[in-house]
């Protein structure tokens, strides 16, 4: 019987570990022939080495599958061009991109520094931007078209308090998968995202006992399935992955609204948007708040 990806090209990003190992091995299982695509750098994005995707290629080898390894940084136009050149060049197309890859640098926001920030959104948001950019101009051009797979957190919605870089790129990479998803649905290309918790290395070191979480191999049949052809009419969506649940966001809309004669004054708001429209508070704000209490009393919070 056939895999249920057999045949599909597939490229994925940080596929050396974690999320990106796990989802690497679970298509490969599936028949999907893959393009392992990490730089191997430590989670501060230094010292890189190829060990970590030569070992996850091997491994799908020695249990009967196809595989090549490519240690780029995707960070860079080049790097994004070269994880889909391996794919096209190796199998003559590419059918499914994930990018998984990332770095923490996390720090207050009145602490953090350019470079911080900077190397943040290089991986997260450009990374993705790059292969996806290289992707989709295959993908468009190919019968069947192709599917798009990003990586996000809960935080691009929710905020995060030590981590400004890395909700901003998350929150960048929901946005770039809301326009991939509407620019490219008329050449059969689709594009989503994954909202994962799970037990990895980038997960270890947050201070806080998680509500939810699983392991990387929980998340991996999402991807598996974006990526098939079962999904193929669903695009445009964040799902969360953890555990044995699943779920879907909302799509960002306009909630309430109030309208005046003439232009608004700032007088004018302050007496009309408390009865009218009032405010969404942030749903972590008072949470936070728990936390910061708990820390103090030297308590391990809960989130």
């Amino acid at each position: 019987m056939a895999g249920y990806l057999q045949d599909k090209v597939v490229a994925i990003t940080g596929g050396g570990r974690g999320i990106g190992r796990a989802t690497a091995l679970l298509c490969a299982a599936e028949g999907a022939r893959i393009v392992i695509a990490d730089y191997g750098v430590a989670m501060d994005g230094t010292e890189p080495t190829s060990a970590v995707a030569d070992e996850v290629v091997a491994e799908i080898v020695d249990a009967g599958g196809e595989a090549v390894a490519v240690a780029v940084d995707v960070g860079s136009m080049d790097g994004g061009e070269a994880v889909v050149s391996s794919a096209v060049d190796t199998w003559g197309r590419i059918d499914g991109a994930v990018c998984v890859a990332g770095i923490l640098r996390e720090r207050m926001l009145f602490n953090m520094t350019e470079d911080e920030f900077d190397d943040v959104i290089r991986v997260h948001l450009k990374g993705t931007f790059t292969v996806f950019r290289a992707a989709s101009a295959v993908m468009r051009k190919q019968e069947g078209g192709g599917s798009l797979v990003a990586f996000t957190s809960g935080v691009f919605a929710l905020g995060s308090t030590s981590q400004a870089n890395y909700a901003a790129a998350k929150g960048g990479i929901t946005s770039l998968v809301y326009s991939a998803a509407l620019g490219l649905d008329r050449y059969g290309v689709r594009a989503n995202a994954v909202a994962p918790v799970a037990r990895t290395r980038m997960s270890a070191n947050v201070p806080t006992e998680l509500a939810e979480n699983g392991d990387p191999e929980d998340v991996a049949p999402m991807v598996a399935y974006l990526l098939s052809d079962a999904a193929a009419d669903v695009t445009g969506q964040v799902y969360t992955a953890v555990g044995n649940k699943i779920a879907v966001w909302s799509q960002p809309r306009e909630e309430r609204a109030m309208w005046t004669e003439g232009r608004w004054t700032p007088q004018a708001i302050e007496v009309c948007l408390p009865g009218q429209i009032g405010v969404n508070r942030l749903p972590l704000l008072d949470k936070v708040k728990e936390m910061r209490a708990a820390a103090a009393a030297g308590e391990r919070p809960n989130t």
